[in-house]
């Protein structure tokens, strides 16, 4: 379990600012808000950072499914809340739980869906859509960079596989 004793930093992704120092109470609070993207990185020294969701104890581990084929997270459920209310997602958006593999609609998880009785909506701070889109973004950037080397590699084989034909015919001669 995470203290307050240690300080933490936070690094946010779309724009690289650095939060922090600040007690993991407060890092587990902006998770909780939905003011950290599962994007953003964590670090208690400055230089070994690590993405927020693989961070113990902090509570990132559900996966929202955006649509069959679009997954955002892994966030907390109080994001998860957030988006419900901003209407970003709906009470039947399906849910997993990275730690134990479990899932269900929103409407079926205790707690999930707001009471009449709750107070007005708060505004949400991150949005699914814009996440997704920057991670669309970032993927097919690393999927050029992956073709390009893999054209790289292409081309250095070929030219490898020139000069040891030139050998072979060389030695055979």
């Amino acid at each position: 379990m995470s203290d307050d004793t240690q300080t933490w930093y936070l690094l946010k992704n779309d724009d690289g600012s650095v939060f922090g120092p600040v007690p993991f109470s407060q890092l587990k609070s902006w998770a909780y808000d939905a003011q950290i993207s599962p994007l953003d990185k964590a670090s208690t020294d400055q230089e070994n950072w690590m993405k927020v969701p693989m961070v113990p104890d902090l509570g990132m581990d559900y996966l929202v499914e955006v649509s069959p084929d679009q997954y955002y997270g892994p966030t907390t459920l109080g994001a998860v809340r957030e988006f419900l209310e901003a209407g970003e997602i709906h009470a039947e958006t399906h849910i997993t739980n990275c730690k134990d593999g479990t899932g269900a609609a929103i409407k079926d998880i205790p707690g999930m869906l707001p009471q009449a009785d709750e107070e007005e909506a708060r505004p949400v701070r991150t949005s699914i859509r814009l996440n997704l889109q920057q991670r669309i973004r970032e993927l097919e950037e690393a999927l050029m960079e992956e073709r390009r080397a893999r054209e790289t590699a292409e081309h250095m084989i070929e030219k490898l596989e020139a000069k040891l034909a030139e050998i072979t015919r060389a030695a055979t001669l």
